[in-house]
């Protein structure tokens, strides 16, 4: 079974963010990048489905600049067999990313395509969902646990009420949370290894793409500042701050 895993370039998330002067955007000047976490997570899931003998195929693939070859290069590292890049310098939305792995899955045909459930720059949540919407395929999300079964792939989700588990049959669509795995680390022989394994470029307009975004950013702002926390004397005394001055009461 050939099992496609979507990897998304990111600010590292051991880096302090800045917003630029004009507040038009994350200032990317000399920052760290890095693998998308919930990305890391799909990728490991994919490489142990291979180690267990039911994956034959791993084929990792990113949407971005002529640097998401970094990722992929590190997914490669990790275990994957091929890569491709989807390259452009456009900014794009969630829609766009989920026509073009529509159009990648039409081509690859994996049985199963694995992806993390968002990502920690935009946190939309939402380009799995609409992979699904557009190819048709049945949808897992949020899985914490993962089981392929024949024609079939049992997935554990994290929910409001705790946990819910659903068949699937394949082809279909698994978004990854943090409990899922635990990444590797790629280890030196690997990476050294993965200078040699294949990487395909392509442009949206290959894949007969529009990803002109479909939404607009109007401002982008830092958090407020945490404000300090204020001692009280008496448990009457926090009760009234609830209720007088906090409202939560």
């Amino acid at each position: 079974m050939k099992v496609l895993v979507a990897v998304k370039r990111v600010i590292d998330y051991n880096v302090k963010i800045r917003v630029k002067a004009d507040n038009t955007d994350v200032d990317l000047t000399n920052v760290k990048m890095a693998m998308n976490p919930f990305c890391e997570i799909a990728v490991e899931e994919a490489v142990r489905l291979k180690e267990k003998g039911v994956a034959t195929e791993i084929v990792v693939v990113s949407i971005g600049p002529k640097e998401a070859q970094e990722q992929l290069r590190t997914a490669l590292a990790l275990g994957a067999d091929r890569a491709i890049l989807v390259e452009t310098a456009d900014k794009v939305d969630s829609l766009g990313v989920a026509k073009i792995l529509a159009k990648v899955v039409a081509d690859e045909q994996p049985g199963l395509v694995i992806m993390g459930k968002q990502s920690i720059d935009s946190d939309n949540n939402q380009t799995g969902q609409m992979l699904g919407a557009l190819t048709g395929m049945p949808q897992g999300t949020f899985a914490s646990e993962v089981a392929v079964d024949g024609e079939k792939v049992s997935v554990t989700r994290e929910i409001d009420g705790g946990l819910q588990t659903v068949a699937l049959n394949l082809p279909a669509i698994v978004t990854t949370d943090l409990r899922l795995n635990e990444p590797r680390y790629a280890s030196l022989p690997n990476i050294m290894k993965a200078k040699k394994k294949p990487l395909d470029v392509k442009t949206p307009a290959d894949l007969g793409v529009d990803v002109a975004s479909k939404v607009k950013t109007l401002k982008v702002e830092a958090p407020a500042a945490r404000s300090a926390g204020i001692k009280v004397g008496s448990v009457d005394e926090l009760v009234e701050k609830l209720k007088n001055e906090a409202k939560v009461i």
